[in-house]
């Protein structure tokens, strides 16, 4: 089974949609598509992703069968985390590297779940509801979770794309990996229509584990001459114009 993973086109945040840019973005990428075998369509409720993935799935004649994932929407916890300075933060991969790196717990695949200041919200909680619902899905697929690896009730070749937000991308990419979001969420960017792509493993028959076979990747930008966007991304050198906080 190979699991694609698409982050959005260039967002118009305060429409819930795409930007011109984005509208771009998502008809190249969809250019893409037309050439690759896709037999199931996932995508957040918002309206940014449901967009992006109604380009690929018009340019593959599956528009009756985009299935809306209300979980998948973006990773925007209800109750924020709260910092030991009492700041605090909805988007938990805005934290600060000189706080975050010096928690050892959130570099840790289970421990991160029991550090104080996510105790006080609900991260935990909606990022066990997101995988889980991720693996119901992956279920349903042939492949049911069993501890760190999945067993293969009916093992394929199909091509399942979920269409969704950066920081969900880190969430999936995560439980699939058997690692901290933390890491990911920091020190990883998705940019704006990427496509991340994953493989299933079955070394031994019935067992298999999903590898990540290429992250992000905007060719079809390059190949239809769009530049890429700085979305998701901070400022590279300190007072230089681009986003810092």
């Amino acid at each position: 089974m190979r699991l694609l993973i698409i982050r959005h086109g260039d967002p118009d945040y305060e429409h819930d949609t795409l930007t011109e840019k984005g509208h771009r973005e998502a008809k190249l990428l969809a250019e893409k598509f037309k050439k690759e075998k896709i037999d199931f369509i996932y995508s957040s409720p918002l309206g940014r992703a449901k967009d992006t993935a109604m380009y690929a799935a018009n340019a593959l004649n599956m528009t009756n069968q985009v299935v809306i994932e209300p979980l998948f929407r973006e990773f925007n916890v209800d109750k924020a985390v709260v910092l030991p300075d009492g700041t605090e933060r909805h988007l938990i991969w805005d934290l600060l590297p000189e706080y975050w790196t010096k928690q050892a717990e959130f570099y840790d695949r289970e421990k991160w779940k029991t550090h104080p200041a996510l105790q006080q919200g609900d991260v935990v909680k909606y990022y066990e509801a997101v995988v889980n619902r991720l693996d119901e899905i992956l279920e349903a697929h042939g492949y049911r979770r069993e501890g760190g690896y999945y067993r293969v009730e009916k093992g394929n070749t199909d091509t399942v794309a979920i269409f969704c937000h950066f920081g969900l991308e880190m969430v999936l990419l995560s439980h699939l990996c058997n690692i901290s979001p933390f890491p990911l969420l920091h020190h990883f960017t998705a940019l704006t229509s990427s496509v991340t792509t994953l493989y299933t493993e079955e070394r031994r028959q019935g067992i298999a584990t999903f590898r990540c076979s290429g992250f992000g990747d905007i060719s079809h930008l390059y190949a239809g001459g769009e530049e890429p966007s700085f979305s998701a991304r901070f400022c590279e050198n300190f007072g230089n114009g681009d986003r810092q906080d």
